[in-house]
């Protein structure tokens, strides 16, 4: 796709991969590992990521280890947290995300979270890329066969859009959110459209953009995403991304569920 042809990362090789192969913050070869950085730094912190996130939070089963990964990446290359992406790259290629939707997780993200960012996310991909024997020709292309566009919900979406936007006042972002995001990226069948939804939800919430999520959130539970699932991604978050902006995402989910739950018909 020509807008993306610069940017999308040949990045995947269909892995498959199931479980959480190795404790989060274990050390592959030649490498020192976070859990020996916070022992020799902060012992309370290493023990709370010890037993609180990866003998507890990881193992809750309301999200797969795939689904907590992906939002997991997405929150740390929204938040530009460099330190923790070869770990959690691994992780996530570990628990069955595959390459092609991790370079596909990237180059949603320049949409985003910012091209910086996925510059950064993609550097370090690289590296992982090579270390893995994952070859450039097996990612996802710059111009796939796109997935069919639902033209009902684009049009209600161009609605909104021309009503809080306006095409008069800013002609170029219109243009550029139909014909480069909602017709081109949201598209491409790299990521599921459940998976698209969730990275981008989680990279809303990490970067703090809670009047974006109502929007998203929706989109996110037409494709898929269920309400327990959508607050467990809010409490994952909090431990990436802060308690704050997990908070200040709570109103708004809250939010999307009572307007749901009202729209349900009532069964006679």
């Amino acid at each position: 796709m020509k807008y993306l042809a610069t940017t999308a990362l040949s990045l995947s090789m269909a892995m498959s991969g199931a479980v959480m192969a190795e404790p989060i913050g274990s050390a592959r070869a030649g490498e020192v590992s976070t859990a020996d950085v916070l022992e020799k730094v902060s012992p309370a912190l290493a023990h709370y990521q010890s037993q609180t996130l990866q003998n507890d939070l990881w193992q809750r089963p309301a999200l797969s280890p795939r689904d907590r990964s992906m939002i997991t990446v997405a929150a740390i290359i929204a938040r530009h947290q460099t330190e923790l992406m070869a770990e959690q790259f691994n992780l996530a290629l570990d628990n069955g995300v595959k390459a092609s939707e991790l370079s596909e997780i990237i180059t949603h993200l320049a949409f985003y979270s910012g091209w910086g960012n996925a510059m950064s996310a993609a550097t370090v991909a690289q590296t992982l890329f090579q270390q893995r024997g994952i070859a450039a020709t097996t990612l996802p292309t710059a111009q796939p066969e796109l997935l069919p566009l639902n033209q009902t919900a684009e049009q209600l979406r161009l609605n909104a859009v021309e009503q809080s936007v306006g095409s008069q006042q800013f002609p170029g972002l219109v243009t550029y959110t139909t014909d480069v995001l909602f017709r081109d990226l949201w598209l491409r069948p790299a990521l599921a459209p459940r998976d698209r939804s969730l990275i981008t939800v989680s990279a809303l919430i990490a970067a703090g953009q809670v009047a974006q999520v109502t929007f998203h959130l929706n989109k996110a539970m037409d494709n898929g995403l269920t309400q327990a699932q959508a607050a467990e991604v809010v409490t994952h978050l909090a431990f990436y991304v802060g308690w704050p902006n997990a908070m200040s995402a709570v109103p708004v989910v809250k939010s999307v569920f009572a307007q749901r739950n009202a729209d349900v018909p009532v069964k006679s």
